[in-house]
């Protein structure tokens, strides 16, 4: 290897232009970031995300960087950790899913606070988005068969892409990328444990926290401060601690392991990593969700969903539901905890639970994880008879498709089947403008009346016009015109009005 893989890396970040981007793929960006900023207005009251505010606020320091709808300034590097929370509590941001999982959304925020930081443009923050989803993407590919089989957590992979996102905004040299990553790779591998079992808040936080980071590493990185640049293939290096990869001669070097599924040959594919840089667009294969759970329970509930309502079949009658699935959703979604969720987090990740929202509600929304529907005597009624099978056959057809076949039997003797091989919101069965302006709206109509939900789509999909610092200021909730970092407004739940009222802040 005549460079190492982070210098390969970061000459692309450093060497890339907005000018570089097709039009189709800048449109991309935006999409992304019009799906995520409802994401976060969707967590406004999560208690995850309030909990990290609210001990940011206490803190204090600089006012840098504006956090997403409350408005207040805090920190770049704090500003970071809460926006991506917001971004990524609902589990309703975006999905790559090949050999490991990931959310590339996480890793907007860093752009967007290192951009108010240092003054720089929107068209800056495409450029280091799109080098986000790229490297996050790419990483996914990497490890064969992925991290997760290895089991380890996928905010892994996020501590090296986070310090090129925020180094690409804060105007890193090469040398000093490749210090970023060194210093962020070195302290933030993630156990596997946050989304194992029963679930808590780290589940949406470990990627968050990596994200954050990575803002860390690159001020230091931009101050002096020196990272491992072999951090990839060196000894002792990511490659050689994850197996399959002989540092001394820098070759691939199988080691067969017993992983979480099954016995596996462990390996790389470092082409996946760097090879054909610039010759094609990963953020064009990412997929964004239509239900606010773990990924692979959406062709799933898209087939029960297709089910229940083309055979009108009520809760009361089913009998057994059998989904046939590939062996990781088994391992992730049917363990025993999940079939007694007591939260938000345990139950977006059980697949009894959601097929039996699904099944009881014909539909899933952020409301049905809610304290009162995890209390629904009607969904605990049918959660038991949801069962979950793994088929060889459609592990074989993973990742390129993301197949589900759903049988229905209900009490009286009659069965019902559907069969599905992608969910919406992967690209080959995109989201249309239609689709996302709905999942904004609905995820931001506690908050923004219909005016201001068109003034954010207008301002996102025309944002090279901005600076970060005006776009952010944007995002601010507003009362008569103002903005203030907490406003009183009306918030619309379960189709009753409550109140929330707050301390209204200085201009």
């Amino acid at each position: 290897m005549e460079k190492s893989v982070s210098r390969v890396i970061s000459e692309f970040a450093f060497s890339l232009k907005y000018e570089d981007l097709p039009k189709e793929v800048i449109n991309e960006v935006k999409r992304f970031i019009y799906d995520s900023i409802g994401c976060a207005f969707g967590a406004y009251d999560a208690k995850d995300v309030n909990i990290l505010r609210n001990v940011y606020k206490q803190m204090g320091g600089r006012p840098e960087a504006t956090v997403i709808a409350f408005g207040e300034k805090l920190p770049a590097v704090n500003a970071t950790l809460i926006n991506s929370q917001m971004i990524r509590s609902l589990d309703f941001n975006d999905i790559y899913w090949k050999e490991d999982p990931s959310h590339p959304s996480d890793l907007i925020p860093a752009a967007l606070a290192c951009a108010e930081l240092v003054g720089a443009s929107m068209k800056d923050v495409i450029v280091a988005i799109f080098l986000g989803y790229e490297f996050e993407q790419r990483l996914c590919e990497f490890a064969v068969p992925g991290i997760r089989e290895r089991k380890w957590h996928h905010a892994t992979l996020t501590q090296f892409v986070s310090p090129i996102v925020a180094g690409k905004i804060l105007g890193l040299n090469v040398d000093q990328i490749v210090n970023a990553i060194g210093i962020s790779g070195s302290h933030n591998h993630t156990i596997g444990c946050p989304t194992a079992g029963k679930l808590t808040m780290m589940k949406n936080t470990v990627d968050p926290m990596a994200v954050q980071s990575g803002v860390v590493a690159a001020l230091l990185a931009k101050n002096g401060f020196t990272g491992t640049e072999e951090i990839f293939e060196g000894k002792e290096g990511f490659m050689d601690c994850f197996f399959g990869w002989d540092p001394k001669r820098k070759k691939i070097n199988p080691v067969k392991i017993h992983g979480r599924e099954s016995i596996n040959d462990l390996s790389w594919d470092l082409n996946k990593l760097i090879g054909n840089l610039g010759k094609s667009y990963k953020i064009q294969e990412c997929s964004m969700k239509a239900f606010p759970t773990e990924a692979l329970t959406h062709t799933h509930i898209s087939a029960v969903l297709k089910a229940v309502t083309k055979n009108d079949v009520r809760y009361d009658e089913i009998e057994l539901v059998t989904i046939t699935t590939i062996a990781r959703a088994c391992d992730i979604l049917f363990d025993p905890q999940k079939y007694k969720p007591e939260s938000r987090e345990t139950a977006d990740h059980s697949l009894p639970y959601c097929i039996a929202a699904a099944i009881v509600d014909r539909k899933i929304t952020a409301q049905t994880f809610s304290d009162e529907k995890l209390n629904d005597p009607k969904i605990w009624q049918v959660i038991n008879r949801i069962r979950g099978e793994a088929s060889l056959e459609f592990e074989k057809m993973f990742p390129d498709k993301q197949p589900s076949k759903v049988v229905i039997k209900t009490k009286d003797g009659k069965e019902f089947s559907e069969y599905l091989e992608y969910p919406k919101g992967h690209p080959k069965e995109p989201m249309t403008m239609y689709d996302l302006e709905n999942k904004f709206n609905s995820l931001s109509e506690g908050l923004l009346n219909k005016k201001r939900q068109l003034e954010i789509k207008n301002l996102i999909f025309n944002c090279e016009n901005f600076s970060a610092r005006k776009f952010m200021s944007r995002l601010a909730l507003k009362v008569n015109g103002t903005e203030h970092a907490e406003v009183e407004i009306k918030k619309v739940k379960h189709g009753s009005a409550k109140k929330s009222i707050g301390r209204k802040a200085r201009r």
